[in-house]
């Protein structure tokens, strides 16, 4: 693996590196970690990389890399939203498969452009929208597929952080306040975004139409950093989508609710290890990580007995095992690829345009 972005101060990096390596198939051997030469040196030696890896800018790495026998197989992004679409259409060019951090660009338009590059080139191109990832986020996709619930009526989504209730000091707030990079969403784009495909990835359905007040409640504020959205579904079901970075006290408390003619479930992700159906009947019914009770999706992205706890870095671990079958030429049918990208970016345009022009019920249109 090379990685773009990454570099010092950088939070995701080194959860990405932590991610690709844990199952031993993949390996973190260069990069381009930092538009600073000294800064992307500095991240290598962090990283514990041939300090000939760690190159000045993308086109030295790709090039540099080129030119080696033992070349990197594939790049991963994690640079600031504006930074995608330029690093994935050079990895691209050169010819290597890319995995991307959400939201896919920094417009509506780079990623139209960038779906049509990945159709062209034919590559394996995944997007880390780790909560699909969790085991018991799959199995809750099986058992909504399975008609456990029967046709689903109500899906409620829920990410509330607190991070960005004050000032937006530091690197890891700065960029995501900054539309010149974060792109034209704040809040909806970096967690929001999540929350549509969590809805979209368990229920299997498809948001066709949608409702969106996003504010920018801080003073000064460029960005959205609360944001309410009403749902439709394809099927007619209903949803309601809340994301916020203000609610003071909250850390990371994305959670789902799906309900249907015959039952209810529920997931956590600051409790993913239980997944809970509630059942028209009266029972409840807790479904753990690891359990006898789990099918075949999560018991084969589960790495430990029930009991011991499973989180957010075996989460994202299982999207870069399933990206590791992609490059073997297996199937990896839920790692979310260009299409949940191009999806997901829609979802922030219309939402942002929506709410800016009190439009009411609008389209969601790829």
């Amino acid at each position: 693996m090379g990685m773009i972005g990454g570099g010092p101060g950088a939070f995701i990096g080194p959860v990405h590196q932590i991610a690709a390596e844990l199952d031993r198939e993949i390996e973190l051997v260069a990069g381009a970690f930092s538009s600073d030469p000294g800064r992307s040196r500095q991240a290598g030696e962090a990283y514990g990389i041939d300090p000939t890896r760690a190159y000045a800018d993308v086109p030295a790495m790709l090039a540099g890399e080129a030119a080696r026998a033992d070349g990197i197989d594939f790049v991963t992004i994690v640079s600031p939203n504006h930074h995608h679409l330029p690093a994935a259409r050079a990895a691209l060019a050169a010819g290597l498969p890319v995995m991307s951090d959400k939201p896919l660009t920094a417009t509506l338009a780079e990623a139209h452009e960038l779906a049509g590059l990945v159709e062209v080139a034919g590559l394996p191109f995944g997007v880390t929208y780790t909560y699909s990832g969790y085991p018991l986020v799959r199995e809750a996709r099986a058992r909504v597929a399975a008609g456990e619930l029967g046709a689903i009526r109500k899906v409620v989504v829920e990410y509330p952080q607190g991070w960005l209730a004050g000032e937006a000091s530091g690197k890891q707030a700065e960029w995501r306040v900054d539309p010149a990079r974060a792109g034209l969403g704040g809040c909806i784009g970096d967690i929001g975004v999540h929350a549509f495909q969590l809805a979209e990835f368990v229920t299997g359905l498809r948001v066709d139409h949608l409702l969106a007040d996003l504010g920018a409640v801080v003073p000064g504020r460029l960005l959205d950093d609360d944001c309410a959205v009403l749902l439709r579904f394809d099927n007619g079901a209903r949803g309601v989508l809340l994301a916020s970075q203000i609610e003071v006290g909250e850390r990371n408390g994305l959670r789902i609710r799906v309900y249907g003619e015959r039952g209810g479930l529920v997931w956590q992700q600051e409790r993913p290890n239980a997944l809970t159906l509630n059942h028209a009947d009266g029972r409840t019914e807790v479904i753990h990580a690891g359990g006898p009770q789990i099918g075949p999706d999560a018991a084969g992205r589960t790495r430990t007995p029930a009991g011991h706890p499973e989180g957010y870095l075996e989460a994202f671990a299982n999207l870069y095992r399933d990206f590791a079958a992609l490059l073997r030429g297996e199937a990896a049918p839920l790692l979310p690829g260009i299409a949940d990208g191009l999806r997901g970016m829609a979802f922030i345009a219309t939402a942002v345009a929506a709410s800016r022009d009190q439009a009411g019920w609008v389209s969601l249109t790829i």
